[in-house]
């Protein structure tokens, strides 16, 4: 018993030396690899190289509602777990015998579902897809409205819909094709869409997340610096940065101005943003950088890092503005516009108007420069016979300035927005099916061609008696009838359905079958932008690489494309994006190519 205990002692001593050597190895271990990531880090050359974009995503919202208004089209929903939802909600709101309303042929249960796009902002508004349940006996929604409905996240899970916050809210007029009959298109004539009826109650952030092997306080920081140098707010009279580092690996995003309706390139721009910014390394990357702008295939990216450096990049890009190649010139114009660099503008002109391969991001570049000479571009091409040229055109300016005299338009009855322009070029009458309900009218003067015989919606009918004469007649059971009589001029025969009481899908139902019965003496086109996607071939050289957007090569286009035909197709592929299926595509009349 005597030798037990030294030999306890020494057993114990030994263990503790053990773990304490053990201990010691783990942490030299861990240090490093601590400082072989540091060193990895600080070899990184752009933010990119430590930081992914976060946020990019839509996200769906949904809502089961109940549209009202039908002239007997409607039905009494079918037992579901979305029929006890909705009388469930009806119930909350305190409506009187929902049974007894639910089951009139006058309204139908509907299913909505919208998305929530990046950097969208509290207030803004989204476009509402609209169908009725699979086993509806609903035949048509054309005229309906849709009452005010909360919308969340949704799934049915377990036999019973499971929601979550509400993030928006939606209402409004439902747009279904005109020509859609119930007994043969019964899909389109129940499915249609509410234009900007969705309204966000939430903001969503846009953010950097570092990539697993480079989070870290100091890398969460260092990005901070770097954005906050190159990007910048004004906020009450105080200047700050949009980053803000939240974690070690998490940094907030504000959203640039510039960038507001672009905001895959404002992502694209931040990851390009070098980390190193002393003189030397700066000249050094300008120069290298204007070499690769230089050359048409490298040219797109190499514009985006030098955007990504700001003012100093200015005159590089400027230098490159006379290559003979298209893509190097639009390129370097393109970055320069987003640098508020007038010299672009008259570049993106040209490119805008002869080249359907870049237009719609020479036009969308055109819209953040606020500049004379941008303005005077555009407002030349609202004469353009390439209806996509000039329309697109037209967002471009209500972009920059929606009260510009030559584009400033009125909302007709609080339902749409209505513009007339008195341009040059050929008449035309155009009409939105995505983004915002609007009607604009290239040319003043456009008349309906005597006598037409048109419906608008379920209640409103226009007739011509004599030529040169139109009236206006609404009927409403129970209620006197009312008439308008105006001359064949197609703004005043707007303006009186609008005051009787029509809707915006109710105006366009009456233009689809004016242009269908031919009573139009001017073109008539549906969401006539360009598309993007589209792949350049010079003419000259067959052979030729074709070019693209580099956003679109990683699956980014900095505008949502809406459902038009190309104007120029002789010189642009068609491409995935024209030939979607889908409702604003079959909702539109731009079938053919230069029509």
């Amino acid at each position: 018993m005597k030798n037990v205990q030294p030999h306890l002692a020494i057993t114990i001593s030994s263990l503790l030396l053990l773990i304490v050597w053990s201990g010691c190895s783990l942490w030299s271990r861990g240090d490093a690899a601590r400082r072989l990531d540091e060193a990895t880090s600080e070899n990184a050359d752009i933010v990119g190289d430590l930081a992914v974009a976060y946020g990019l995503h839509p996200i769906p919202v949904e809502a089961i509602g109940l549209v009202t208004g039908l002239r007997g089209t409607g039905s009494d929903p079918l037992p579901s777990p979305e029929r006890q939802y909705l009388l469930a909600e009806m119930q909350r709101r305190g409506v009187d015998s929902p049974n007894t309303v639910l089951a009139s042929p006058d309204t139908s249960l509907v299913l909505l579902r919208g998305y929530l796009r990046p950097g969208i902002q509290r207030g803004d508004r989204f476009d509402l897809e609209v169908r009725v349940p699979s086993r509806s006996e609903t035949k048509s929604l054309l005229g309906g409205y849709l009452l005010e409905v909360p919308m969340r996240e949704m799934a049915v899970l377990g036999g019973a819909i499971r929601e979550g916050r509400v993030l928006a809210s939606g209402e409004g007029p439902v747009l279904v094709d005109p020509n859609a009959d119930p007994a043969k298109d019964a899909i389109y004539a129940t499915r249609g869409v509410i234009l900007g009826g969705g309204v966000s109650r939430t903001s969503r952030t846009l953010g950097l997340v570092l990539k697993p092997e480079h989070q870290s306080v100091f890398n969460s920081a260092r990005i901070q610096t770097v954005v906050n140098r190159r990007f910048s707010l004004v906020h009450r009279g105080v200047q700050e940065g949009v980053a803000k580092a939240k974690t070690n690996e998490y940094i907030e995003l504000k959203v640039h101005p510039r960038y507001k309706d672009n905001i895959e390139r404002y992502l694209a721009v931040i990851r390009a943003i070098p980390l190193k910014d002393d003189e030397t390394d700066r000249v050094r990357r300008i120069t290298e950088l204007q070499q690769q702008l230089m050359n048409p295939d490298t040219a797109a990216s190499a514009a985006i890092q030098l955007e990504a450096m700001g003012n100093p990049s200015v005159k590089a890009l400027k230098e490159v503005l006379q290559s003979p190649h298209v893509p190097v010139r639009f390129y370097a114009a393109e970055a320069l516009a987003y640098l508020d660099c007038p010299d672009a503008a008259p570049v993106l002109g040209q490119i805008a108007r002869d080249e359907p391969a870049f237009r719609v991001y020479a036009l969308s570049a055109l819209g953040t420069l606020n500049d004379l000479e941008s303005l005077e571009q555009l407002r030349s091409m609202l004469s353009s016979p390439s209806a996509e040229t000039r329309y697109g055109a037209f967002r471009a300016l209500t972009t920059l300035n929606p009260n510009d005299p030559v584009i400033m338009g009125e909302q007709l009855g609080n339902q749409f927005w209505y513009h007339v322009l008195h341009v040059d070029g050929p008449p035309m009458i155009h009409v939105t099916k995505s983004r915002r309900a609007e009607l604009v009218l290239f040319g003043s003067h456009i008349r309906l061609n005597s006598p037409p015989l048109l419906e608008a919606g379920n209640r409103i009918m226009v007739t011509g008696r004599e030529p040169g004469k139109i009236v206006i007649s609404k009927f409403t059971p129970n209620e006197p009838d009312q008439k308008r009589f105006v001359s064949d001029d197609l703004d005043e025969v707007i303006r009186a359905v609008v005051e009787l009481g029509g809707t915006y899908p109710e105006v366009v139902q009456m233009l689809q079958q004016a242009k269908a019965g031919g009573y139009l003496t001017a073109r008539f086109e549906v969401d006539a932008l360009p598309e993007p996607g589209r792949r350049y071939s010079p003419q000259s050289s067959p052979s030729d690489k074709e070019f693209r957007s580099p956003l679109a090569e990683d699956g980014m286009d900095p505008s949502t494309p809406d459902a038009a035909a190309f104007d120029d197709a002789e010189t642009a592929t068609d491409t995935a994006a024209t030939k979607r299926p889908g409702l604003l595509r079959r909702l539109g009349l731009r079938k053919d190519a230069g029509e």
